[in-house]
């Protein structure tokens, strides 16, 4: 319990460090009158683009080049527009323009933006040859729903479901500095000696294995609470 304690302390603090430095550029949003659900499909789109990056590193590999430049742009890409995601709640909130629909609006493009990003993924792994890779990702991306899902479940039964430690943002992190380390460590390391795919295929382990267990942790949430209801 105190490690789920000081891990969300560290977490909110960080948070809130990124809100100071953020909340100057949101100001300025909210006098150009952008609304928060122009900001969530612009992040949408971004991410959009970084899967697209992906997919055509992936359709143009060769046996002995796998494009490590395009990895090394579609993390950046998903570091850049990932940020959306925090800029809509705090200009929602600083310019008063919170909505039950802006809510749903956000969740929504929050799980298509991890779809397209990890499905972008897999793609590129599939064509340069690492199928494992390719698999891993693709239970990475069905822990990342699951966690969404059942949260909305719980939620729609009246129970708060925040159990966990794997929820976006920090499988957010975890991919755009795998992508951007993977990228990076390809273009300069010498492939005979490392292989930077495994970068990449490790992180995709780390969000596969602990998204799922965070999932079923909040199934077991939900039915201690139902269970004593």
């Amino acid at each position: 319990m105190e490690k789920k304690s000081t891990f969300k302390t560290v977490r909110d603090a960080l948070q809130q460090g990124i809100y100071a430095v953020i909340n100057p550029f949101v100001r300025l949003l909210i006098r150009m009158g952008v609304t928060p659900n122009v900001v969530t499909t612009i992040g949408l789109l971004g991410n959009i683009a970084a899967a697209a990056i992906f997919a055509y590193a992936g359709y143009n590999a060769w046996p002995d080049e796998r494009h490590y430049g395009l990895v090394t742009l579609a993390g950046g890409v998903i570091i850049a527009f990932s940020l959306f995601d925090m800029l809509d709640g705090q200009v929602a909130r600083l310019g008063g323009m919170t909505s039950r629909f802006g809510a749903l609006y956000d969740s929504v493009l929050d799980r298509y933006c991890e779809l397209f990003t990890l499905g972008g993924i897999a793609y590129y792994m599939f064509c340069t040859g690492y199928q494992v890779g390719a698999l891993i990702t693709f239970l990475a991306m069905v822990g990342s729903v699951m966690v969404s899902y059942v949260r909305a479940r719980a939620e729609g039964l009246g129970i708060e479901c925040k159990v966990g430690f794997l929820q976006r943002p920090e499988r957010v992190v975890v991919t755009s500095v795998a992508a951007l380390a993977a990228g990076m460590t390809g273009m300069w390391a010498d492939p005979v000696k490392f292989d930077a795919m495994i970068i990449l295929e490790v992180a995709m382990g780390i969000i596969a294995v602990f998204a799922n267990i965070t999932a079923f942790a909040r199934i077991s949430h939900c039915a201690k609470v139902l269970r004593n209801s």
